[in-house]
């Protein structure tokens, strides 16, 4: 088995969490799928901790976010399956990365053959690489995409920055159709940047994506979830790095960002992706516990993120996939 049983705490009553399914995915529609790995950031010699990632966020959704939405003045029915934690590889290697990235795209895809949508938390963002490898394989076809986040990832070397590089040389991901959000001005090597765009890729400076947020008429986020899903039948993603939050906000991730974006436009982005019945994955990683406030500030953005994405799939005509 590569995986365990979900850890949750004790459920304050009347919160969103009370919920969640944990015995079957019977009637469910999304799937929760913890990836409580950092052996990719260690390798990027990153801040090691987001491994405690997906415990930290149920702990965090376990006592933050009620099961009425507000804005909607209604109950937030969408029903939610937790499908556990994939278990790491053992080993500090490259190669015990590759082996946990190939747990992570099996039980990926028995989710998708269950026909639900998945929602990950970890980890290291590599992470995200096999969970759009598997949905890839399980349509035919590679996706288009948004990435959310100051680091474009797409280093060559196996660590915590090369998931994207792996997804578009793998030929999970077609590049024309994907998007770096808040990218920073001075978070990336000049020959990423260059590689990126030479693939035919679209990039927005974090800049660039406030100055166009209350702008009226259709801004880079609106464009990048028409232009990397072009057709009603297209299949995509949406990967929010934490990091990509600025770091007086959310200090507890991996790479903290000193010029980073609102929780409030990414919480517009988690509904949207949620809303967009093209979406089939979403991802929120580099959770890292060890390095955030006392109060578990970070966390509970998580948390946050994940209740404005069920509440934009509460939209979805249906429900269903």
């Amino acid at each position: 088995m590569n995986i365990r049983r979900p850890d949750w705490p004790a459920i304050a009553p009347g919160r969103f969490a009370k919920t969640i399914c944990t015995d079957s995915a019977d009637g469910c529609s999304i799937a929760l799928l913890g990836l409580p790995d950092d052996l990719g950031v260690r390798l990027n010699n990153g801040r090691p901790g987001a491994a405690d990632g997906p415990n930290a966020f149920r702990a965090a959704l376990a006592k933050y976010g009620t099961a009425f939405d507000g804005a909607a003045a209604k109950p937030l029915n969408v029903a939610v399956y937790d499908a556990g934690d994939v278990i790491p590889a053992d080993g500090d290697s490259a190669a015990s990365l590759n082996e946990t990235h190939d747990r992570i795209t099996a039980e990926t895809t028995k989710l998708h053959e269950q026909g639900l949508v998945t929602f990950c938390i970890g980890g290291g963002h590599d992470l995200t690489f096999p969970a759009i490898r598997a949905l890839s394989q399980h349509t035919g076809a590679p996706l288009g995409g948004i990435n959310v986040d100051p680091h474009l990832d797409v280093r060559e070397k196996p660590c915590s920055g090369m998931p994207f590089r792996a997804c578009i040389d793998g030929g999970f991901l077609d590049p024309k159709h994907f998007f770096e959000l808040g990218a920073g001005r001075f978070s990336n090597e000049h020959a990423h940047f260059e590689w990126l765009r030479d693939q035919g890729a679209n990039i927005v400076l974090t800049d660039d994506l406030l100055s166009y947020a209350h702008a009226p008429g259709e801004g880079p986020m609106e464009y990048a979830f028409r232009a990397t899903m072009p057709k009603e039948n297209s299949v995509g993603f949406v990967s929010i790095d934490l990091d990509v939050i600025d770091g007086s906000q959310a200090p507890g991730v991996s790479a903290v960002n000193p010029c980073g974006l609102p929780v409030h436009l990414v919480c517009e982005i988690a509904r949207r992706a949620g809303a967009d019945a093209r979406v089939k994955h979403v991802d929120v990683m580099e959770l890292s516990p060890p390095h955030d406030d006392a109060s578990g500030r970070t966390a509970r953005i998580a948390a946050l993120l994940f209740l404005h994405f069920v509440a934009g799939f509460a939209e979805r005509s249906g429900q269903s996939t």
